[in-house]
């Protein structure tokens, strides 16, 4: 047995539930859509047969509806030669071919309500069929996102990953030490350039002494 049994199930279902209701939504969803299209194609079918006995009943009808004509015709053509008893007997197939057409007619009417019906069937069959498969590409889509986001985290989490954030560390920390290796070349020499400024610095201090002396000397003057 299908996941739907009949027609009717398919068109009140609730896709939403029954795929959350799912282990493998994925696969449920592929076998709705195939029970979908198996049921449509059944149902065209039906259509098909129905349309065919539409067709042959109308061709009865107005096969009938000629020969009711062609005995009322014989009927009015007794009754000009004085045959009233031929009369009668036309009269009488009429009668019998009215209540053939009576019946051709009913069928007519119940194969053009069957026919509505499963029209309508098939127009929320088909709307069934194209939201089950726009739920598939949604889900085939899901998935590849899925997919890929777990591929990039698993590549974020691998050892792979680690050891190339600690060989850059690595690298990192060479830079760093040429760094300080070239900066410890020129420690020596700020401190000599620092000896001779002061030097220089306190030359500059003795002269203004000096100079300040010789003033004061010549005040006292």
């Amino acid at each position: 047995m299908g996941i739907f049994s009949r027609l009717a199930d398919i068109v009140n279902s609730n896709l939403n539930a029954l795929l959350d209701q799912a282990e493998d939504p994925k696969k449920l969803i592929r076998l709705i859509i195939q029970e979908m299209e198996e049921t449509l194609v059944e149902v065209r079918s039906s259509s098909v047969r129905v349309i065919a006995d539409k067709k042959e009943a109308t061709r009865r009808l107005d096969r009938l509806s000629r020969e009711s004509r062609e005995w009322e015709s014989k009927a009015k053509l007794a009754l000009s030669k004085n045959r009233e008893d031929l009369a009668r007997a036309a009269i009488s197939e009429r009668g019998n071919i009215e209540e053939e057409i009576a019946v051709v007619g009913q069928e007519i009417v119940a194969l053009e309500d069957h026919l509505h019906k499963l029209d309508s069937e098939v127009s929320q069959l088909q709307n069934k069929l194209d939201d089950a498969k726009a739920k598939q590409k949604a889900l085939l889509l899901r998935e590849k996102t899925v997919q890929s986001r777990y591929k990039v985290k698993s590549q974020l989490h691998s050892n792979k990953v680690d050891e190339a954030f600690n060989k850059f560390d690595a690298f990192e920390r060479k830079l760093d030490e040429y760094e300080g290796h070239v900066e410890s070349l020129d420690l020596g020499r700020k401190d000599l350039s620092s000896e001779i400024a002061g030097l220089e610095t306190s030359d500059k201090i003795d002269e203004e002494l000096e100079r300040l002396k010789k003033e004061l000397g010549s005040d006292k003057n």
